[in-house]
């Protein structure tokens, strides 16, 4: 079975798959970050863990054949194509308390915090998801910037879901910086179970 999902600019959706299904992940308009996170299925205490995933992979980049993993050390996701090589997993989804740090607009602004939240029926307080397309270069010296994605309309990623998983996806809302290269867009989504 084969489901579609638009996640139009600034909002999130969220979709259950089974394990040995794939979610293909699509930058339509190129330039856009989307905030991919999941929990186990069977245990919504049990979740994708960015930390658990770069002890792992002994890397804080993610490359073709990489596992996402749960904050219990179980294989979430495996990366089986990646057509860009640029994704962010050191960065949490922005969140109100951001914006007024940044750039001082925090009220009202749509954040990927809640939207992941509302469209997964959850109140975290932090979600630290992959952000793919997301380009963040790390100096020699350790210091982060964050750049213009490297995706082009069409790239994609296909993840391959190692346990049955209930998973939260955003269009990412920042357009005050480099992150979505300044404008927001949409994100098409993929499932195949």
């Amino acid at each position: 079975m084969k489901r579609e999902y638009i996640i139009e600019p600034c909002t999130a959706t969220s979709f259950f798959v089974k394990k040995g299904g794939n979610v293909i992940v699509e930058d339509m308009n190129g330039g856009q970050v989307a905030d991919f996170f999941a929990e186990a299925a069977e245990n919504g205490d049990e979740f994708l863990s960015t930390g658990v995933t770069i002890d792992v992979n002994r890397s804080i980049k993610l490359k073709k054949g990489d596992v996402i993993y749960s904050d219990r050390y179980r294989p979430m996701f495996t990366l089986v194509a990646d057509y860009v090589g640029a994704h962010d997993i050191l960065h949490p989804s922005c969140r109100r308390e951001m914006y007024d740090f940044f750039y001082n607009d925090g009220a009202g602004h749509p954040t990927c915090l809640d939207n992941i939240n509302r469209a997964m029926k959850r109140r975290r307080p932090e979600i630290r998801p992959v952000n793919l397309f997301m380009n963040t270069e790390i100096a020699a010296d350790g210091s982060v910037k964050v750049l213009a994605p490297k995706s082009l309309p069409g790239d994609r990623v296909v993840l391959r879901a190692e346990m049955d998983a209930f998973v939260g996806i955003s269009a990412c809302s920042v357009h005050e910086s480099a992150c979505n290269d300044g404008e927001c867009s949409s994100i098409k989504v993929y499932v195949e179970d």
